[in-house]
């Protein structure tokens, strides 16, 4: 049930933020679900092929303790999903200028 809300913030978050920049609002929320998933998964083969090359002797049986170990793994990748995703953004704004109260001025005074 954890999992479910904590998918359901992230993917609310990037919907918003998708919003607030005119983007696709379900592509961002599912791409943000997606990232998350991939970096656990991406954690738990990193750590699996870390065990075989150093014959760590981990314990794939606890499933309970794998799922909390892809938590922060997944959060990290999707906070750093979104920074890179709202810096873009923000440069790819565009300011709308009322330029009515500009007719008749040089151009070196707007």
């Amino acid at each position: 049930m954890l999992g479910l809300l904590l998918i359901y913030f992230i993917g609310k978050r990037f919907y918003d933020l998708s919003i607030e920049y005119n983007q696709k609002k379900w592509l961002y929320a599912i791409l943000s679900v997606v990232v998350y998933y991939a970096a656990a998964m991406m954690l738990g083969f990193l750590l699996g092929i870390l065990d075989v090359l150093f014959d760590w002797g981990i314990d794939w049986d606890n499933s309970f303790g794998w799922n909390l170990l892809g938590i922060p793994a997944g959060l990290l990748a999707v906070w750093g999903f979104y920074i890179i995703l709202e810096t873009k953004w923000k440069k790819t704004i565009v300011v709308v200028k009322d330029e009515i109260q500009d007719i008749g001025k040089h151009s070196e005074d707007i």
